[in-house]
């Protein structure tokens, strides 16, 4: 049985090896739209494969988990994505189009059920440590997502690729999987607890907190995802950036989000979590704001900077509350991953079809209404009293 201490870094490097592949490839995606000579609005449709993976993994996530193992499904989970995403850098390079879907899906599909079983791993981590730590495992998604876009930029300067990048960063992440295999344990669930049944993981979509739980979510993973997939067209489309510039303002948005991540721990410690989930989304507000409508672009560079920050707890924060029973942990979590899921299914098409008709800074105004959304459904991630069995 590994330590606390060997499972919690096994479980940072995990989040860092997820976030540094995905954003080392979108941090090419102008490069991608120009090699393939599609519009903004097919590009979209293009990033829909990755979207399709990834929400049908969320769904499959805690069947297979309860099937596996958490450890198992983290570790063999972090190669199959690399791997997918490989097999896209080759399929863009080669403008095939259908292979670099099916390369997105099969990444998409895999980081699904990885994502779920890494936080389903990082909270049990963080009862085992009795502090709320899941910010930080977030902010060592975040750490790889800084260093993919700086790595994505780079490669895009050196003219190096895509093929090429992603199968190195694959193999690097193949690697990584095998640490992480032996430093986490077999299963999170408690021995003492009766294993969960089917009828019990498909009735959590039954439960009204789950839901609202998703629902939050949902606004919050459309704020972070859509940076993600569009910020480097958008500063590049809407605001006359290079290409390369595009791509280091998208790590100068991962930079901000770290930030977040980084001083999540203390705030929710002084604050808790309803009244920090206010503040952050309030400031994704703004910030989206003036990445819409400033033109001066020290405005825009100051707007990026509060939408990363704003952005950076309400996933994690989330993850966290809809793992507040350890029980159900993976069904929970598996199901308001969905729910936010969806935005990355709906997000990248509609956005781009929405760019093509009003540019992609009116089309951010989208992504503020989610905003909004996760701001009236913040009350629902209020920390549960613990039970006197369960009280220090």
């Amino acid at each position: 049985m590994p330590t606390v201490t060997s499972w919690r870094n096994a479980v940072f490097a995990t989040f860092f090896a997820m976030g540094f592949g995905f954003a080392s490839w979108l941090a090419r995606v102008p490069h991608v739209r120009d090699q393939l000579d599609v519009s903004t609005g097919e590009m979209g449709l293009i990033l829909l494969g990755i979207s399709i993976g990834s929400v049908t993994g969320l769904l499959l996530a805690s069947h297979i988990i309860h099937a596996l193992g958490t450890r198992l499904v983290v570790s063999l989970g972090m190669v199959v994505v690399g791997l997918g995403l490989a097999l896209a850098g080759w399929a863009a390079d080669a403008s095939a189009i259908w292979l670099l879907i099916g390369g997105f899906i099969i990444g998409g599909s895999c980081t699904g059920i990885t994502d779920v079983a890494m936080n389903i791993t990082g909270a049990a981590n963080e009862r085992a440590l009795g502090k709320p730590i899941m910010p930080i495992f977030h902010a060592f998604f975040s750490f790889g997502t800084v260093a993919g876009a700086g790595l994505g930029g780079l490669c895009e300067l050196l003219g190096i690729g895509l093929g090429w990048q992603a199968t190195g960063i694959a193999i690097l992440v193949a690697g990584l999987a095998l640490v992480v295999h032996r430093s986490l344990p077999a299963d999170v669930q408690a021995e003492d607890e009766e294993p969960v049944t089917l009828q019990e993981r498909l009735a959590v979509w039954k439960d009204p907190r789950t839901i609202m739980l998703g629902l939050l979510v949902l606004g919050m993973t459309l704020t972070e995802g859509s940076a993600n997939d569009w910020l480097a067209l958008t500063m590049v489309d809407g605001h006359g950036f290079s290409n390369e510039g595009g791509a280091f303002t998208l790590a100068l948005f991962l930079t901000a989000m770290t930030g977040g991540r980084l001083l999540g721990v203390k705030l929710l410690q002084r604050f808790g979590r309803v009244p920090v989930l206010r503040f952050t989304a309030a400031t994704a507000a703004v910030g989206l704001l003036l990445v819409i409508f400033a033109e001066a672009p020290a405005l825009v560079i100051t707007g990026v900077l509060l939408w990363g920050f704003g952005a950076s707890l309400g996933f994690p924060v989330g993850m966290s509350a809809a793992a507040d029973e350890p029980r159900l942990a993976a069904a929970r979590v598996g199901t308001v991953s969905a729910i936010g899921y969806l935005a990355f299914l709906a997000g990248p098409p509609l956005l781009g079809l929405l760019g093509e008709e009003v540019g992609m800074r009116m089309a951010l105004l989208a992504v503020l209404a989610f905003v909004v959304l996760s701001l009236l459904t913040t009350h629902v991630a209020r920390e549960r009293t613990a039970t006197p069995k369960e009280a220090p």
